[in-house]
């Protein structure tokens, strides 16, 4: 994976193909440490590799507001452990369609194939983004896991037809026992054969630690969703909103318009997105105008206008809370 400034044509962190390959062969521990120094950030890397898995860690200090862009072109097959500490990662490019990876303290699992090549931007939050990753060669993670729970057997079966997959559908919270796990990774003072069995340890901890999360948030305890039919009358107000951001219906007309009741609307609507009605709503909206900016479409106020926004000023505000930059500024 090699790693770009916007707006600096040369990377600062050299394409891992060879070394990648190399140290995944390799029966010893492999280190790996970098730093970059520069005027818009400093950051550092750490990896190590040993038996088919790779570990990393990296954070970035900024100067100012800045967005790290990534490519990934590694031709083997991999299984990815993903933990994102600070910053959004985003898929895609500034000026394409792009989608949301991974949120603050989010993580993941997912298995992609060799030939898959993807590229997107990191966008720093309060100017530091950070990120701890496994990786699994596909015979590692499947000799690990051979016989563990059934969202584990669920995945590996994927892997082992070389289906890309995700063990989770929604990205998981990275909780304070694996914050401590990543302290304890970077912070190892162990050297050589005793790291190496340490860090095997730990990455089947992190393992272990998932798959538990996962088949906990496959069998959520709904407060306020008592049935299927209010699932699904859920669902279909997400659906409804995305389809009618520029006129949205009220919170009493969205309730006649699914079938259940305003209180159930606003209380389930939150329980199973994690957001309310107009939040989600506005997160929506934002994401389009931020589209119709890098795309210069449309004014800032034409964009205020088509989204429904009372005035300029307070879609200025909405924006600027979001991306951290006013709109005329991410137009630029």
């Amino acid at each position: 994976m090699a790693f770009r400034l916007k707006g600096i044509s040369e990377d600062h962190f050299e394409h891992l193909d060879d070394f990648f390959l190399n140290g995944f062969e390799s029966n010893k521990l492999v280190e790996r440490s970098q730093k970059i120094n520069h005027p818009f950030v400093d950051g550092s890397s750490d990896e190590w590799y040993f038996d088919g898995i790779r570990m990393g860690y990296s954070d970035w200090h900024y100067s100012k507001p800045i967005e790290l862009q990534w490519s990934y072109d590694i031709k083997v097959e991999l299984v990815t452990f993903q933990a994102n500490l600070r910053g959004s990662m985003f898929i895609g490019t500034e000026t394409g369609v792009s989608s949301p990876l991974f949120g603050n303290f989010q993580q993941n699992l997912f298995y992609a194939n060799a030939n898959d090549a993807n590229e997107g931007f990191l966008r720093c939050e309060h100017l530091r983004s950070s990120m701890f990753f496994i990786q699994f060669t596909k015979d590692a993670f499947l000799r690990l896991t051979s016989g563990a729970n059934e969202a584990l057997n669920r995945f590996s079966e994927n892997v082992l037809n070389g289906q890309p997959t995700l063990l989770s559908v929604n990205n998981l919270p990275v909780d304070a026992t694996m914050l401590n796990l990543i302290s304890n990774i970077v912070n190892c003072r162990y050297k050589d054969g005793l790291k190496k069995m340490y860090l095997l340890s730990k990455s089947i901890e992190f393992l272990v630690l998932q798959a538990e999360a996962c088949n906990a948030a496959l069998i959520p305890s709904y407060k306020y969703i008592k049935t299927n039919y209010d699932k699904e009358c859920i669902i279909f107000a997400r659906e409804y909103i995305m389809g009618h951001l520029e006129t949205p219906p009220g919170l009493s007309e969205l309730a006649k318009i699914i079938g259940i009741n305003e209180y159930k609307l606003k209380r389930g609507f939150k329980e199973l997105f994690g957001n309310t009605v107009f939040g989600y709503l506005s997160d929506a909206r934002l994401e389009i105008a931020k589209k119709d900016l890098l795309e210069n479409k449309m004014t800032v106020g034409e964009i205020a206008s088509e989204l429904g926004y009372s005035s300029v000023q307070h879609f200025s505000n909405a924006f600027k809370k979001k991306f951290g930059v006013s709109p005329g500024k991410w137009k630029h």
